[in-house]
């Protein structure tokens, strides 16, 4: 092969979807390409004519239009196009035309239907309807199956129960008989409970408890219960069950969150088996199961800070071991909340009870379950409306600043504005933070929301949990019906744009440490998250994670169709860019963050970025159009 086939060759390995072809798929692209050369402003090809050729931009810029004329796509070096026209009828229906003096390689399209045959991840590329990003994506997660294995896989006995008169040692013999840890309690059933299943007798039942061997521990023998006490006595009543088909991945979830070592594993109401923490275990280790574990068993705040390590050993091995940015996002979530949690166990236990009921709240990535490594503290308190601030703020202000010192000693650092419940204005009772939100919704003004638009992700850690659901469904209800609200909420959203230059190249920083860099959260993952709240909240979501929300949008019509997937795929992207980078960063003993080097990502990856960064352009400029802003002087 000559000197200029090489030179085209390895210009196309290293662009999707060439870069994935065999060496005998590749050489045979290369031997058929034909090259041409467009003067600026030259249209490449006209609306409705035939092609018979994939084109592939090897230098300069083109747009993509529209029939009406509008402007369908720019698309820059290595991207390619007709595609679309290949697989549907060999008839052009976006029109291209240059915007710059560009070179085009010209593949034809009996050697991309070979492609196409030959080579999956080249027919799912160009597959009609499908994104690069959606093809990425899904490839990157068949290397993780956490998400897709169901607990009934684990599940290798069934469950061992008991009624709930049945004496304590005849539950404890049947335990030791049956080489179990635990029995699930039953009872005759009451009318609408939620556990309710017919046994393998034919009766009616209903679950009502679980008994572990550490209950008998703990509240039979510690406690001096007598043997013959009923199980209904001592018995956990909270149930914590999960379905049999759902996944691996909540099964571990749902411990972390609750802290419990047990899972009832249910079909529909009938419960099927038991899992273990054990089972989970051996069926994939992660340092977050046992990380969690730990925190919950810490006697102070100074052997919590010596865990910050491992919470970097956990986010490392959750990102080599395939994870997703929701897993990820999910258990490091879990790890924040339950430092939080440990810390306010332990300020209750060192400055006693508290005088009214509280609920402490998570602000901003923490209680949408997207935290990555590097994150700072964002939480407020939530007090009953019994509360006095002359007898009680002192009691509050202290156990404040105790877990907030505490949060900043495990690595959670102080938030730089001041967002925190030491802030005696995000320590309020439950009305005042009725009234706040009221006025943000009923009042709006683009500098006010800008301060407040964190406080519109909020989620319960620890304490009453009702006061913050009182919240969500304050502004769930009343967010809906504020169109000057949205159009304000919508004009924040667009004010950090991706970092796409006119012809779809980087524009990075210009200044300071970070020159020649882009952040991927202020220039993406920040700005996608407050477009897709501004959209949940018009379709009045009670969701609280980015994906979820779209999940509730894509039901809606506020999107076009197809629109909530792209915006999912391209968060997905973005997300799992940035962790990468933060990983490497701790692999590499740097300190991590979200800026990356552009010339230090493979140029497959640039280009997918670069197709993330444009959907979530588009999605900006959809906004102001969606939510405009009412004419002066008149209320909507």
């Amino acid at each position: 092969m000559d000197a200029e086939l090489l030179e085209i060759r390895d210009h196309l390995s290293r662009f999707p979807p060439f870069d994935s072809l065999s060496d005998e798929l590749l050489d045979e692209v290369v031997s058929r390409i034909e090259v041409s050369y467009f003067k600026a402003d030259t249209q490449v090809l006209e609306q409705e004519q035939e092609i018979h050729e994939l084109c592939y931009i090897r230098s300069g810029a083109v747009e993509m239009f529209w029939r009406s004329g509008n402007l369908f796509n720019r698309l820059g070096e290595g991207d390619i196009f007709g595609y679309f026209d290949l697989l549907r009828n060999k008839r052009v229906r976006f029109p291209v035309r240059t915007i710059e003096d560009t070179l085009i390689y010209f593949i034809p399209d009996e050697v991309f239907a070979r492609l196409c045959d030959e080579d999956d991840t080249f027919a799912g590329f160009v597959e009609a309807g499908r994104s690069r990003l959606k093809t990425t994506l899904e490839n990157q997660q068949h290397n993780s199956d956490m998400m897709e294995t169901r607990v009934r896989r684990l599940v290798s006995r069934g469950p061992v129960m008991v009624e709930a008169t049945t004496p304590l040692q005849t539950a404890a013999q049947q335990m030791r008989n049956e080489s179990v840890t635990c029995v699930l309690i039953v009872d005759k059933p009451q009318e609408d409970w939620q556990y309710h299943f017919t046994g393998r007798d034919g009766q009616a039942w209903e679950m009502v408890g679980i008994l572990t061997d550490r209950d008998f521990c703990t509240r039979v023998l510690a406690a001096g219960v007598a043997p013959e006490a009923p199980v209904k006595e001592v018995m956990s009543r909270n149930l914590v069950t999960i379905q049999s088909d759902e996944s691996v991945y909540e099964a571990m979830l749902g411990m972390l969150r609750n802290n419990v070592d047990h899972l009832p594993v249910l079909h529909r109401r009938r419960p099927i088996g038991v899992l273990h923490l054990s089972d989970i275990v051996r069926y994939e280790t992660h340092n977050s199961l046992y990380l969690v574990s730990n925190i919950f068993n810490q006697p102070s705040a100074k052997a919590l800070a010596r865990l910050s390590v491992d919470v970097k050993a956990a986010f490392v091995q959750l990102v080599t071991e395939g994870a997703d940015s929701q897993m990820i996002g999910r258990a490091l979530s879990t790890i924040g909340r339950s430092f939080t949690r440990r810390l306010l166990e332990l300020g209750e236990a060192k400055l006693g009870p508290p005088p009214v009921p509280y609920c402490f709240m998570a602000l901003g990535s923490m209680a949408r379950e997207e935290q990555t490594i590097v994150t700072d503290q964002d939480n407020a308190l939530v007090l009953d409306d019994r509360f006095d601030p002359a007898s009680h703020d002192g009691y509050f202000e202290a156990l404040a600043t105790f877990v907030s010192d505490g949060l900043d000693a495990c690595g959670y650092p102080y938030c730089k504005g001041n967002i925190m419940a030491t802030n005696p204005d995000w320590r309020q009772p439950l009305k005042q933070w009725k009234r706040y939100f009221s006025e943000w919704i009923d009042n709006p003004n683009p500098e006010r929301l800008l301060h407040s638009s964190i406080f519109f992700d909020l989620a319960s850690v620890y304490g009453k949990e009702v006061f913050v659901e009182q919240l969500q469904d304050l502004i769930a209800e009343r967010a809906s019906q504020r169109p000057d609200f949205l159009a304000a909420l919508a004009r924040n959203a667009c004010n950090r744009t991706p970092p796409l230059g006119f012809f779809r190249t980087f524009v990075m920083e210009k200044s300071g440490k970070q020159e020649n860099t882009i952040n991927l959260k202020r220039r993406g993952t920040a700005p996608m998250v407050d477009l897709i709240r501004v959209h949940a909240l018009a379709c009045a979501s009670r969701a609280q994670n980015s994906f979820d929300r779209l999940n509730d949008i894509a039901s809606t019509r506020l999107l076009a169709e197809g629109v909530s997937e792209k915006l999912r795929y391209s968060l997905e992207f973005i997300s799992m860019a940035r962790i990468r980078h933060q990983a490497m960063d701790i692999q590499e003993e740097r300190e991590p963050d979200n800026n990356i080097e552009p010339e230090n990502v493979s140029s497959s990856e640039r280009h997918h970025l670069k197709d993330a960064f444009e959907a979530l352009s588009h999605a900006q400029k959809f906004l102001k159009f969606r939510y405009p802003m009412s004419s002066p002087g008149r209320r909507r």
